[in-house]
């Protein structure tokens, strides 16, 4: 790993050096949004409503890479398709300046839907159809996708590499995470063969707002490939009969615009299980970038590594139950 912040020279000067750099003239105020993965930041702008600048993690994505999921967003906007993407300036969607890659987005507002309520789940539904319709109109061709190997596999090789975990509890995550990879891997065996579309790929409440006029979807920072129940499972929370109820409302939107394949409701526990590794994997990556300790500052502790014994115990006996309803 670097040992160097990623963000060391993101100074406020940078910054705002950056946006001026395209023409704007930035007012000076700066306010830091809620991201850990890239920077974020509302920006002032002089006789102008306020934008927002984000920052991308240095060697994460490559530009093709940034630029797919720019037009991806761009196809969804020009099928009215209610999404929050990268403001072209001069002709392009993405900027660099000091070494930094950059884009510029209007700034939207809103606040967090209420997913126990039916109406927003099949208003959300609706919407999140019409994106994986677009979604399905063709692949991406550099981004990647969401499978086994890079969300469970290479993960847990890499917690297992150094002295990520206590020494004490190694071999137990080592025998359990094989375990619920076996589990993972059973699932997908009854999913079947599964279309993959271009997805959202981080569909949880916080990336989408809310207005009396509905809902925007926002952050396509981790679209890919892969299977529709992608953008959908992460709405659902609560008891098995909840659930049952929450993804009802949701498909009975979501299937006025698409068509959705049951056989996908086997994968919900089994990208539940590869969510809890990657996740794991990405705060151990990420602990050289000074704000991670600061906000995760309960990552690595003994406790911490017990819970995630603890979730995997559990997700191996969720995956061995029935899917939520059968086609």
């Amino acid at each position: 790993m670097n040992p160097t912040p990623p963000y060391a020279n993101l100074t406020p000067d940078c910054l705002l050096d950056a946006v001026d750099s395209l023409g704007l003239r930035s007012s000076g105020s700066l306010l830091a949004l809620n991201s850990y993965e890239n920077r974020v930041y509302q920006v002032g702008i002089d006789d102008a409503s306020p934008l927002i600048a984000k920052f991308y993690r240095p060697e994460r994505w490559s530009d093709a890479q940034i630029l797919e999921e720019h037009a991806f967003v761009a196809e969804l906007t020009a099928l009215e398709i209610p999404v929050v993407g990268a403001l072209e300036i001069g002709g392009q969607t993405l900027h660099h300046h000091a070494g930094f890659a950059f884009a510029l987005f209007p700034r939207r507002g809103g606040r967090t839907p209420e997913l126990g309520d039916p109406q927003v789940l099949e208003w959300l539904g609706r919407f999140l159809g019409r994106i994986h319709a677009a979604g399905r109109a063709h692949p991406y061709r550099v981004r990647p996708a969401l499978d086994i190997v890079s969300f469970g596999e290479e993960p847990v090789a890499f917690l297992l590499s150094g002295e990520i975990i206590p020494a004490n509890l190694r071999d137990a995550y080592r025998t359990l995470s094989a375990q619920a990879l076996d589990g993972v891997r059973a699932c997908f065996a009854r999913a079947g063969h599964l279309e993959t579309l271009r997805l959202h790929g981080d569909c949880h409440a916080s990336n989408m707002l809310w207005t009396d006029a509905g809902p925007h979807f926002v952050d396509f920072d981790d679209s890919r490939m892969g299977p529709a129940i992608q953008d959908l499972w992460m709405l659902l929370s609560g008891e098995r009969s909840e659930q049952v109820r929450q993804l009802a409302d949701i498909l009975a939107g979501y299937e006025d615009f698409c068509e959705f394949n049951h056989r996908e409701l086997h994968l919900i526990e089994a990208l539940r299980t590869l969510r809890l590794i990657h996740y794991s994997a990405w705060l151990a990556r990420r602990w050289h970038d000074p704000a991670f300790p600061q906000a995760f500052g309960w990552f690595g502790t003994p406790h911490y590594w017990e819970q995630q014994l603890l979730l995997l115990r559990e997700q191996i006996a969720q995956m061995d139950e029935p899917p939520l309803w059968s086609a």
